[in-house]
């Protein structure tokens, strides 16, 4: 899992969170560190990949000098030998996010070791000039609130299907104090609680934050949410 680094960093599209550092890509194989750095020609690719292989593939990639940004969620699981529950930390949809050019991307999906592993995460909302899906980019202003969520690794932080979500209302709200601070959704009703949820448009699944009182909420306007 990637170590936080409370270093500031200024990013002109990470509005909002100028005071929230991007947390330092580390292999957990071999140590080897990236740290996230700006830049006018990368954006987030998202890449899918292979069941069990998540961490393998973000070690290789860190290990290449890319910076990738791995979420986890805790899952309930039983032990099918003891038949109790255990609480374990799982790859978000078993997705990888690499900040990347288009370069960059395109070496991993199809030039090289990784790509036995990663295929591109096709963005089903828009079509290029061919009439194909691209590849889903993600805006840093949009990952900001996605990885200070995950990177708490708050066992209440939980991954829900946006389709089946229960949503107080349409309105987006803004965490306004406590770990959450900053983050930006709407609110919806998760295991008997109003929670938060965060959603990067393109995705199936979303994210909740553990529950916020309502006096840490306030309302937002922002068109970008769907």
């Amino acid at each position: 899992m990637n170590a936080l680094d409370n270093a500031s960093i200024i990013d002109k599209n990470c509005i909002g969170f100028a005071s929230f550092a991007f947390p330092e890509a580390k292999s957990s194989k071999t140590g080897v560190s990236v740290r996230y750095a700006p830049g006018e020609d990368k954006e987030w690719y998202v890449l899918r990949i292979k069941y069990g292989q998540a961490q393998a593939v973000a070690d290789a990639i860190i290990e290449d000098g890319t910076y990738v940004y791995l979420a986890k969620v805790w899952k309930d699981i039983r032990n099918k030998e003891t038949g109790k529950k255990q609480r374990k930390l799982f790859p978000f949809m078993n997705i990888l996010f690499a900040y990347v050019t288009k370069q960059e991307a395109e070496k991993y999906v199809k030039d090289s070791t990784i790509s036995k592993y990663a295929t591109y995460y096709y963005n089903h909302f828009e079509t290029n000039e061919n009439g194909y899906n691209p590849p889903l980019t993600v805006s840093s202003k949009d990952m900001a609130p996605f990885v200070k969520a995950t990177a708490l690794l708050d066992e209440h932080v939980m991954e829900v299907d946006i389709k089946t979500c229960k949503f107080v209302s349409d309105e987006l709200v803004r965490v306004t104090d406590g770990p959450f601070e900053g983050v930006i959704g709407r609110v919806a009703r998760i295991a008997r609680q109003k929670r938060v949820v965060i959603y990067i448009k393109g995705l199936q699944s979303g994210l909740t934050t553990a529950y916020i009182p309502p006096y840490y909420l306030e309302k937002v306007e922002d068109d970008n949410f769907a």
